[in-house]
């Protein structure tokens, strides 16, 4: 196992050269912090994830979650790792002082988040969904449901959930068949199925609070007749005591990675005693969950950095130590073998992992930095900031998962056959970043979400702020000679994929929708290209103004600059491919020969 999973030198950069954190701190809301106290929650995560987080990596990989007579048991470092994360305030460290929050930023918790996720991605789970599931209750529950059931989730002592997926509704919430069923209290009771249900059932947790998406009766059909209710495991009577709640865990899915991370499937209602408590106003429980699933979907971009991350530096430590062949140049048999480090290959493929991951977790700390300054913004600011993050929120998800993968793929092969052995973390990692691109919607569903809604969202508003915040930092780099050439690449490639844009859209005029969105995916790509390019060139700047200053490891700022260098000459002629496809008026994937497939 390698000793370095991240860099906290880059997460430091990235707060405070690239994204400027501390212009934060000149709001009220986070008047309180300033970058000693920052730096002091970084280091504590560091310290943290080393001693309590990468060395039960492999363990808990090897254990896995049982489920036996009923009940399922998960590795027991992760009920010590929720309760730390409960009892230092960390799953509602974002929320208000007035709710028991600390206030942090996004930006921090997010930056925290990608250290303990590089060292073990699958403890941060139960805790993340538990602070997701309870923030929805405070966004839209009662004071009472605040009082019943978020205290004890944000202490880590209850879990969170949350149950959208069914057997026969994926992706497809609108289908769902979960029935909610209205008792003269007031209450309802649950019947139907859930599965894929992440942190859904373990005995360490003394109750799991399932926020969970059900059709009242007699509700409309499709997605405007779907309510959010707050399902709990076990039952609050009057005294404090729990009792059960007609949830039962059917059983578990054994995943390819991810193994310490439980998956479950439930039953609710076969003895017709589940009772639900229905959150906010009904039939808007789909619009309620989307808070959740856009945080969560920020969460997995972050996941799949953080792997990515710990990948890479798992294959550099072995390029490091590795010696092999020698160089191209050299025609002397009785010449040592050279480190692998030095064939250009093994570089390459280094640098293609680097430029991957700190460009991802970049985007991950723009996206971060918007949801801070929706928070402290006038109304006309925080309406441009949400729209900025709903645009990104798809490419933020998508890029680190779908390139994420790649990465630590192009790990593995540094290692060549010692990758594909468990005596070495990369195919673990190979694992456990595969369900990233499945996770809180597919990389499909993401594509036509960004194609077919964000892009189109008032009339192109979103996109156009987006395309305007780039052209800031294009124009910024015009004082910079690193960055300049790069800005005049990405400048060229955001003007074809406006010409792509536009056509796709004349499509979607026409009523072709079909077309408009067969090639979804590849619009998706092309647009991860290009923000990921954007955030190089920001890199790219800040880098170049601390070496102006001569503050700094020099050395440090000129690897920045250089794995922009990598970005630009490997990854954004990339995008000449997708233009040309996303330009070609012949769709092959529509014509509906399926014979063809067969």
């Amino acid at each position: 196992m390698a000793e370095k999973y991240m860099s906290m030198e880059n997460i430091k950069f990235l707060l405070y050269n690239v994204h400027n954190l501390e212009s934060l701190f000149t709001h009220d809301r986070f008047k309180e912090y300033n970058r000693e106290s920052i730096d002091m929650m970084m280091d504590a995560a560091k310290d943290y994830g080393d001693k309590e987080l990468l060395p039960y990596l492999e363990e808990m990989d090897r254990q896995g979650c049982v489920y036996e007579n009923g009940e399922v048991t998960i590795p027991p470092q992760i009920a010590k790792v929720f309760s730390y994360f409960g009892e230092t305030g960390w799953i509602n460290a974002t929320e208000s002082y007035d709710h028991g929050g600390m206030q942090l930023p996004h930006m921090v918790h997010h930056a925290g988040g990608f250290i303990y996720a590089a060292a073990n991605n699958s403890a941060i789970g139960y805790s993340t969904l538990a602070g997701g599931a309870a923030n929805l209750i405070v966004s839209f529950g009662s004071e009472e449901q605040f009082q019943k059931y978020v205290k004890k989730m944000w202490e880590g002592k209850w879990q969170g959930t949350m149950a959208l997926t069914e057997p026969d509704a994926g992706s497809s919430l609108s289908d769902i068949t979960t029935t909610a069923k209205r008792q003269e209290d007031g209450k309802f009771k649950i019947t139907g199925q859930k599965i894929f249900i992440s942190g859904g059932d373990y005995k360490e947790a003394d109750n799991v609070i399932h926020l969970m998406l059900a059709r009242i009766e007699g509700a409309p059909k499709g997605a405007r007749g779907i309510s959010l209710f707050i399902v709990p495991k076990r039952r609050i009577d009057e005294d404090g005591s729990l009792q059960a709640n007609d949830v039962t865990t059917a059983g578990i899915f054994h995943k390819m990675g991810q193994r310490a991370y439980v998956t479950t499937h439930l039953i609710m209602g076969e003895k017709d005693d589940c009772i639900g408590h229905l959150v906010g106003s009904e039939n808007l429980g789909l619009k309620y969950m989307f808070q959740m699933m856009n945080a969560a979907r920020i969460e997995v971009g972050l996941t799949g950095a953080a792997i990515a991350s710990a990948a890479y530096y798992a294959s550099l430590e072995y390029a490091q130590e590795r010696s092999q062949g020698r160089l191209p140049s050299s025609k002397d048999p009785i010449e040592p073998p050279t480190s692998i480090l030095n064939h250009a290959d093994v570089r390459r493929m280094l640098f293609f992992q680097k430029a991957i991951v700190e460009g991802s977790i970049s985007l991950v700390l723009e996206c971060s930095k918007l949801i801070d300054l929706i928070d402290v913004s006038d109304e006309k600011e925080k309406e441009d900031y949400q729209l900025l993050l709903e645009i990104l929120t798809p490419i933020v998800k998508t890029y680190p998962s779908e390139m994420g993968i790649q990465s630590v793929s192009t790990g593995l092969q540094c290692l060549g056959g010692y990758g594909f052995c468990v005596d070495f973390p990369l195919e673990q990692f190979h694992r456990d970043i595969r369900i990233t691109t499945l996770y809180e919607g597919t990389t499909g569903i993401q594509s036509l979400d960004l194609l077919g809604r964000k892009m189109m969202m008032q009339d192109g508003k979103a996109a156009k702020l987006l395309f305007g915040e780039i052209s800031k930092t294009l124009n910024e780099a015009k004082e910079f000679e690193k960055s300049k050439r790069h800005a005049i690449s990405l400048f060229n490639t955001l003007n074809d994929f406006q010409q792509v844009l536009n056509r796709l859209i004349g499509l979607a005029v026409k009523g072709q929708t079909n077309e408009f969105l067969a090639d979804a995916n590849l619009f998706m790509e092309l647009s991860g290209i290009i923000v990921i390019g954007w955030q190089w060139i920001k890199q790219g700047i800040a880098a170049e103004k601390a070496l102006k200053s001569g503050d700094g490891d020099a050395k440090y700022f000129e690897s920045k600059i250089k794995t922009m260098d990598y970005y630009f000459a490997y990854e954004l002629p990339k995008s000449k491919g997708l233009v040309t496809r996303l330009m070609d008026t012949e769709i092959i994937t529509i014509k509906g020969d399926n014979e063809y497939l067969v």
